[in-house]
């Protein structure tokens, strides 16, 4: 059965048990990043619909339950950057980029990172042209 795509607050928990793992729900409560008051119930009834949704699996731990991803962050990504290159940088791999190396806090880690990937794709378009 497909999963279904998650809101935007479905993404948020999901982003945390991804960074965090497993987790309760006061902890995926703490922890969602936008920073937005919302009530504890309200975070419940999510992962509740992300579970009827197998967008998570829940176990028990004593009283609490535990839950944790059950989809993949390339799984969630993929679409939704697809879609902004499409829909916002009229399908310029090139500015979407530069879109996010201007508009966030980019370390000269990060950066290294980025050039890492991009290597490491060039690589891959090579091989996959010399392959044809």
């Amino acid at each position: 059965m497909k999963k279904s795509r998650p809101s935007d607050l479905e993404t948020q928990v999901l982003s945390v048990l991804w960074k965090h793992g497993p987790s309760t729900v006061r902890q995926v409560f703490s922890q969602l990043p936008d920073g937005k008051e919302r009530a504890y119930t309200t975070v419940l009834t999510v992962l509740q619909g992300m579970e009827r949704k197998k967008l998570v699996s829940r176990t028990r731990d004593g009283a609490a339950h535990i839950y944790r991803a059950e989809i993949d962050r390339d799984e969630v990504g993929q679409p939704v950057v697809k879609t902004l290159l499409q829909n916002v940088f009229a399908g310029d791999p090139a500015r979407v980029v530069q879109a996010l190396v201007d508009s966030a806090d980019v370390t000269a880690e990060d950066l290294k990172q980025i050039r890492r990937v991009i290597n490491q794709a060039a690589r891959d378009v090579q091989r996959r042209g010399e392959d044809q």
